[in-house]
Formats: structure tokens, C-alpha cells, sequence
């Protein structure tokens, strides 16, 4: 009975299927946290493509048989540190693959990605423990394909100490909700006019961070483009160059540039450190 529903309820469908039609099928939780609506505007143009998509934390696997729908022609990959019973679960399908392991493990991660080497879409549901997301990031991003989506949903535990979260320092704290504020940094790390400046990891890599509530989506991309305001950080430098160049005074723009200006920020910089020295933020 429940088969036949189930087909009905496609047939309704259009070619193009609702995700959250399919979404209301299955009863994921995902409606009741308002992310399908979210999900709909990223995915609806990807709906058909030929797609490799990672989801960590399989729990009842409804929204595993949520994507298989809707990503009919993808790969649905789901990793859980508990045992998944498939047939109970009805997993069972041709393209749903199923793993168990904990996602913070390097060596499971390490043997996903040897099988399937990249993914277009990650989505972290998994523990919501400020530790793992942070360590599944570190992980799995550079298996990400290149304009590929890694969404970490439920963030909202990283306001809550039971999840190794932080309410109290919502600014300062190793939260993981503030890891993703400071990739923001990333995205504009070529502007930074700091002369010492020691870039980062995803510098570079990144190309857009979207939050939304309890969301965040993170867009992977080349984003090398030269800023024109600083070279290498420096915006002494970048100015001396321009202003130069376009008179020929370079003396007179060497004294100010090179010496005053660089005088300056060597001074911030020193003060900046000595304040983060003191409030223990280094």
C-alpha cells in the first residue's frame, strides 16, 4: 500500500519534481527546519545533471531517499558512525551508497574519497559538534569540484555549550559558526593591507559564503583576482607605484610611501599585536 502511494504521489509530480513535495513524501526533518525552501533555489537548476553528492549523517535516512528522487540521475552517498540496516531503512536503491564511519576519522574520509575522488555537493548533518564540522571541513573540501557547494546544516549548535558551542563569546570563541565568519576573510584576502599578513589555507578557494538560519553555504571557486588597491598587501607599495609612475617624482613618493606610511602601519601593526597579546587572543 504504502508502494502504491508512494508512486502516486510522483506521478503528480511534475518532470522537474518539487523538492519539497518529495521532501513532504519522506517527512524529512528538513521541512520543519525550513531548509528545503533554501535548498529548492540552489539545486532546481542541478536537478537532472549527472552529480556526485556526499550527505554525513544518515540518522532515518529520509532525506537520503529525499535526494535519490529528486537527483535522479546522481550518485547519493550517505556516511554514519552507527550501522545503517538498509532494507529497513529502505536504502536499498541503485543510487544510493551507504558507508559507515565517523567523519572526523581521517582514514575513513580518506577511503570515501579514494572511491568516489570528488564531490559537487557536501552536506554536513552529521554530529553538530563544533569539532567534527570544523575537522569534516578540513577533511573533505578539497574534494570538492571546482563551483561545488559544502553546506553545513544545524548550525545553531554552535551557540550551545552541550555541542561544544560557545553562547558566552560569540565573537572570539572556537565555535564553528565563527571558523565560517572568518573564511569570510578569505574571500577578500587579496585587499588585506597588511604587509605581514600570512595567507591562509582557503585563500583563494573560496568564492562565496552564504549564511542563512541555522545554514551556511560555502561555494567553491578560483578567486586569485589581484586587488587594486594593495600589492601583496601592502598599500604603501601599491600607492608609491602608482603615483610614481604617473609624475615621476619618485623621491618625494618614496619618503611618504616608503617611509612615513610603512612608519604608520608598522606602528598599528605592533599595537594590534600587543592588544591581542593582552586579551589572549594570540
Amino acid at each position: 500500500m504504502e508502494k502504491i502511494f508512494r508512486v502516486y504521489i510522483l506521478i503528480l509530480m511534475s518532470e522537474h519534481s518539487d523538492l519539497k513535495k518529495i521532501g513532504h513524501l519522506y517527512q524529512t526533518d528538513k521541512i520543519d527546519h525550513g531548509y528545503l525552501e533554501i535548498y529548492e533555489n540552489y539545486f532546481n537548476k542541478l536537478q537532472n545533471k549527472n552529480l556526485t553528492i556526499l550527505e554525513i549523517g544518515i540518522a532515518d535516512g529520509k532525506s537520503l531517499l529525499m535526494w535519490s528522487d529528486y537527483f535522479k540521475n546522481s550518485k547519493i552517498i550517505g556516511i554514519d558512525i552507527h550501522k545503517i540496516n538498509l532494507e529497513k531503512k529502505k536504502l536499498n536503491r541503485k543510487n544510493i551508497f551507504v558507508h559507515q564511519g565517523s567523519q572526523s576519522d581521517k582514514k575513513f574520509i580518506d577511503e570515501i574519497i579514494k572511491e568516489y575522488t570528488e564531490f559537487d555537493i557536501i552536506i554536513d548533518d552529521g554530529s553538530h559538534l563544533a569539532k567534527d564540522v570544523k575537522k569534516s571541513f578540513e577533511l573533505l573540501f578539497p574534494s570538492l569540484k571546482e563551483n561545488g557547494l559544502y553546506i553545513i546544516e544545524d548550525i545553531q549548535t554552535s551557540y550551545n555549550h552541550f555541542f561544544g558551542g560557545n553562547p558566552f563569546d560569540l565573537k572570539y570563541s572556537n565555535s564553528h559558526m565563527n571558523f565560517f565568519k572568518q573564511l569570510t576573510d578569505s574571500l577578500n584576502y587579496q585587499e588585506i593591507a597588511n604587509p605581514f599578513y600570512i595567507e591562509k589555507k582557503y585563500d583563494g578557494k573560496i568564492t562565496n559564503i552564504s549564511f542563512y538560519h541555522n545554514m551556511v553555504f560555502v561555494r567553491k571557486g578560483n578567486n586569485y583576482k589581484l586587488s587594486r588597491e594593495v600589492i601583496k598587501h601592502s598599500y604603501e607599495d601599491m600607492k608609491f607605484l602608482e603615483k610614481s609612475e604617473r609624475t615621476g617624482k619618485k623621491l618625494q613618493y618614496f619618503v611618504k610611501y616608503k617611509i612615513f606610511y610603512k612608519l604608520y602601519t608598522l606602528l598599528l601593526f605592533v599595537l594590534n599585536t600587543l592588544k591581542k597579546l593582552i586579551l589572549f587572543r594570540i
